[in-house]
């Protein structure tokens, strides 16, 4: 068990760090959450008072619930597949209720800066209190809360916002609109305007495979975990996504878009190609040029818009972390398993990827249950020199089998990467009883 009288801040109560607050208590750690908002459920939360939550009025998780939620804590029986933010945010709540967290939070206490105050001590200093000592940080702040803007948006003179600041069609009435990007958010704010707007256009730079969200009545998702076999060679999983596709959607370049002929993230949605089919929206590759309120895309065509959305992605920042602390490096993070700081130890991040396949608060509890052990002294993380190994690896990987484009800094598969989390716990435990 934990030392007596450890204490360690989590910075963020949604939900990477209720989980984070959850794990540490079970193991008898004394928890202080900073939560610059006034609720918990981080980026669940509608209009969210702490500023970072880019939820939509008509979002919904892309995962399945039954594959979404905490290990130990499923989502209410008759919750419906694909959960929308509002019923999130009350699972989110109730699972801060269920483990009696709220106690520990406080609420619109944001950080100001974190430092290190010698060996195995961190101070945290927050808004309008003074700086406290700690045994050691989580941060938990997540990655989606400063957007990332195309070079081209300060030349567009028509109406200009990034997706993080969508949140209803009504103001694009009857006006001719850009969505710039065409992954889920994208999809997802193009299927909501174009019932509304004068006509709906989708700006696609990189190839796309827009998988149907059901098959046979039942996720997609579901159906890929049986079919597809950890022995199959990406050609070979990916021959199968685009025959699942054109079986239900036809092929992507009939409707304006490029099949990805390498691994990428995959994108989703209930009725998003409907509506190409009622031609409500349609699709236009990447943008060369903006002149005033006229688009040149990259294939000589052009066109007028009264607005643009786009929905182009995040800067992971962390201001409250300085340049020897932050793991940031370009689009990528020096962190082992997303998790660890070489050279750092007692500060540890939850949280900080994207997934294709769903599950992203399973894989923040898997991450959450890591940081719980090695804090309790159950098992111990590698060698500096071991994780940086790691994060080289990692990096190797992406750079092998992802496109070169910031948004895959960050990408993970989720069955692999639950996979080497076991791993390295299995390998951190016998490391312990060897020593």
């Amino acid at each position: 068990m934990a030392q007596a009288g450890r204490r360690i801040a989590v910075i963020g109560a949604g939900a990477a760090g209720l989980c984070a607050a959850k794990h540490l208590l079970a193991r008898g750690i004394e928890v202080t959450v900073f939560e610059a908002g006034s609720t918990v459920g981080g980026l669940w939360v509608y209009e969210n008072d702490n500023g970072l939550s880019p939820a939509y009025r008509s979002l919904h998780v892309n995962s399945e619930a039954s594959v979404t939620a905490y290990k130990d804590f499923p989502f209410p029986e008759g919750s419906p597949i694909y959960p929308n933010h509002m019923q999130m945010a009350a699972y989110l709540d109730a699972y801060a209720e269920r483990f009696d967290l709220k106690r520990h939070i406080r609420f619109r206490t944001p950080v100001t800066h974190v430092e290190r105050a010698g060996k195995g001590t961190w101070l945290v200093s927050s808004q309008g209190g003074d700086a406290e000592r700690f045994d050691a940080v989580v941060v938990a702040t997540g990655h989606q809360g400063t957007p990332s803007h195309p070079a081209f948006a300060e030349k567009f003179a028509g109406e200009y916002l990034h997706a993080h600041s969508y949140r209803v069609p009504e103001p694009f009435r009857d006006k001719h609109v850009l969505v710039v990007g065409v992954g889920n958010s994208a999809c997802d704010i193009a299927a909501d305007i174009c019932t509304v707007a004068g006509s709906t256009t989708i700006a696609a730079r990189s190839p796309v495979l827009i998988m149907p969200r059901v098959l046979f009545g039942k996720p997609t998702s579901r159906f890929l975990a049986k079919v597809e076999k950890r022995w199959m060679p990406w050609p070979l999983r990916r021959w199968i996504r685009e025959t699942i596709t054109w079986a239900v959607h036809g092929r992507m370049e009939q409707w304006g878009f490029v099949t990805p002929k390498t691994r990428t993230h995959p994108a989703s949605h209930p009725s998003l190609m409907a509506h190409f089919v009622w031609r409500r929206i349609t699709a236009r590759p990447g943008i060369a040029e903006v002149r005033g309120d006229e688009v040149h895309f990259v294939d000589g065509s052009s066109r007028r818009f009264d607005a643009m959305i786009a929905a182009t992605g995040y800067d992971v920042e962390l201001p409250f972390l300085g340049a020897a602390l932050s793991p940031v490096d370009g689009r990528w993070l020096n962190l082992y398993l997303r998790v660890v700081h070489p050279g750092a130890p007692g500060l540890y991040f939850l949280g900080f990827f994207n997934v294709g396949g769903g599950g992203n608060i399973r894989m923040m509890d898997d991450q959450a249950e890591w940081v719980a052990a090695i804090e309790a002294g159950e098992v111990a993380a590698p060698e500096d020199a071991e994780m940086k190994d790691g994060i080289a690896r990692e990096r190797a990987a992406i750079v092998r089998n992802y496109p070169d484009s910031p948004r895959y800094g960050l990408e993970l598969d989720p069955r692999e990467y639950r996979e080497a989390l076991a791993l390295e716990l299995r390998r951190a435990r016998q490391r312990r009883r060897t020593s």
